[in-house]
C-alpha cells in the first residue's frame, strides 16, 4: 500500500511538472543591429595603445526558455586600427574584428511602459584579422583571436506581436591583441564598449 502511494505521488508530481513546463511560453528571436565600437586606451611593457573608434553590425539569435531566462548567440563585425606607440616608433595595424559570443539573458518578467529590460553575461572570442592596407600594416602581423568576457543590458520596445526595437549595450574584456608580434605585446587588458540599436523579429 505504501509503495502504491509513493508511486502515485511521484507520478502525480511528474505529470504536474510536465504540465507546468508545457504551459511555459517559449519563443525565439533574430535581431540585426547597428553598433558602435569604442576601445579604451591601455598601456603595458612600455607600449601605449589606442584603437580608432568605429562602427559595425551585430546579428543575434535568442532562445527564450520562459519569460525571464534566455540563451543568446551573436556574431558581430567591425573594422578599426590598432595603434601602438613604442620606444622604437609607432606601429599601426588595421584589422577586421569579428566577434562570436554566447550569453545567458535575464529579462524582466513584466513590461514597463512597453519596454522589456534585460541583462546578459557570457563569453566568446574576438578575432583580429589584419587587412594589409598601406599605412595600416606591420610586416609579420598575423590573424589572432582573444578570449573575451561579455556583459551588458538593454531593453526591447514592442512594436507588434512579432517585431520589437532593441537598444543595447555590450562590454568586452580581453587581452589586447599583438598579432603574434613580440614588439607589440603589452599584456594589457582591454575594454571595448559596444552600444547598438536595431530591430528584432520574434517567432
Amino acid at each position: 500500500m505504501i509503495r502504491k502511494i509513493v508511486v502515485a505521488s511521484v507520478l502525480g508530481f511528474l505529470v504536474s511538472a510536465s504540465g507546468a513546463a508545457a504551459q511555459e511560453r517559449r519563443w525565439q528571436e533574430i535581431g540585426i543591429q547597428g553598433t558602435g565600437f569604442f576601445t579604451k586606451d591601455s598601456s603595458g611593457n612600455g607600449i601605449n595603445q589606442h584603437a580608432t573608434d568605429t562602427g559595425g553590425f551585430l546579428l543575434s539569435y535568442r532562445y527564450h526558455f520562459n519569460r525571464w531566462l534566455a540563451a543568446d548567440a551573436s556574431y558581430g563585425y567591425a573594422r578599426n586600427t590598432q595603434q601602438n606607440f613604442a620606444s622604437s616608433g609607432p606601429f599601426s595595424v588595421q584589422a577586421n574584428v569579428h566577434q562570436a559570443t554566447g550569453a545567458l539573458v535575464v529579462t524582466a518578467p513584466r513590461r514597463i511602459f512597453r519596454l522589456n529590460p534585460f541583462v546578459l553575461a557570457g563569453a566568446g572570442a574576438l578575432v583580429f584579422d589584419p587587412i594589409g592596407n598601406a599605412g595600416g600594416f606591420v610586416s609579420g602581423a598575423q590573424s589572432q583571436s582573444r578570449p573575451a568576457f561579455v556583459y551588458g543590458g538593454g531593453a526591447d520596445y514592442e512594436l507588434s506581436k512579432h517585431f520589437t526595437l532593441r537598444a543595447e549595450y555590450r562590454g568586452f574584456v580581453y587581452e589586447r591583441p599583438d598579432f603574434d608580434l613580440a614588439a607589440l605585446h603589452s599584456g594589457a587588458t582591454a575594454h571595448t564598449a559596444q552600444p547598438s540599436a536595431g530591430i528584432v523579429f520574434r517567432f
